[in-house]
């Protein structure tokens, strides 16, 4: 939904960044995904409704139209602050042609096991065979075995830290298309890797994201990633702090989020004057 500084905290990171490395004379090709499909209400459990399909329900739109208006408004943001644009910026809804087929190379692999139209990615496999399952978070192998959390809609998997790459979508669901296992949408963590290589390589410098994506988003991306065609996608992991207030971190949640407009405007109970 509309950005808060919280979320601006980490373009604006990635975006000094970016200038920073293009001054030293670095040639950047800066890739920034839109994250239009597959973000669902609980991200980490794989359940809910998807939050664009929820938005829409709501207002009687179309799901597309939704995108449209937060990419529009992302946009303007990002130009208050002075951000320059990426030089891709790639939407999960346009690449699903190659999340199928990085599905398909997970499973050729046997990193992967479909089911009643799903596709499941075998975490404790890969983690047992990959040391590389857990570098980003610190996360040990133990950790995920006793995972044992009784996780709604779930009971298909084989194991609780599997994670669903493909999810076959119910009737009622909007953004859905035909792929060899059922009429579905991809896993949040796999457009990110299909995006990234398909713009970046294989094996590329640097990728970044907020801290709090470290486990399992970017875990479960080296994975997908390793799983497809055995490639450690990245040289470097950059992860920025979260934007704290009076302490605590910033987040619509809590209720002590400010939109760049407020900070300009001075329009908030957080600020006194713009």
């Amino acid at each position: 939904s509309n950005v808060h500084l919280g979320n601006c905290r980490t373009f604006t990171s990635f975006d000094v960044v970016y200038r920073y490395l293009t001054f030293l004379g670095y040639k950047v090709r800066y890739v920034r995904n839109i994250t239009d499909v597959g973000h669902l209400e609980n991200d980490e459990e794989m359940t809910g409704e998807d939050k664009i399909t929820k938005k829409a329900r709501l207002e009687q739109l179309e799901p597309m139209e939704i995108v449209q208006r937060y990419t529009k408004g992302f946009h303007k943001v990002m130009a208050q602050l002075n951000n320059h644009p990426p030089s891709i910026e790639p939407s999960a809804t346009g690449h699903i042609i190659e999340q199928i087929e990085m599905v398909q190379k997970i499973l050729d692999n046997g990193y992967a096991y479909e089911r009643n139209g799903s596709v499941y990615f075998k975490t404790v496999q890969f983690a047992e065979k990959h040391e590389e399952y857990g570098q980003i978070s610190g996360k040990k192998l133990e950790d995920l075995r006793v995972e044992t959390r009784d996780l709604k809609a779930q009971s298909e998997k084989d194991h609780p830290a599997d994670f669903a790459i493909w999810m076959k979508a119910a009737d009622d669901h909007l953004m859905k298309w035909n792929s060899p296992w059922s009429v579905g949408f991809p896993g949040w963590h796999l457009e990110c890797s299909a995006m990234s290589t398909k713009y970046l390589g294989s094996h590329f410098d640097i990728h970044g994201g907020g801290n709090d994506l470290k486990f399992p988003h970017h875990e479960n991306e080296v994975a997908q990633n390793i799983g497809s065609c055995n490639c450690q996608p990245s040289n470097y992991w950059l992860h920025t702090n979260m934007l704290l207030m009076n302490g605590k971190k910033m987040s619509k949640s809590d209720g002590n989020t400010i939109s760049p407009d407020e900070l300009f405007t001075g329009d908030s109970p957080h600020v006194t004057k713009g």
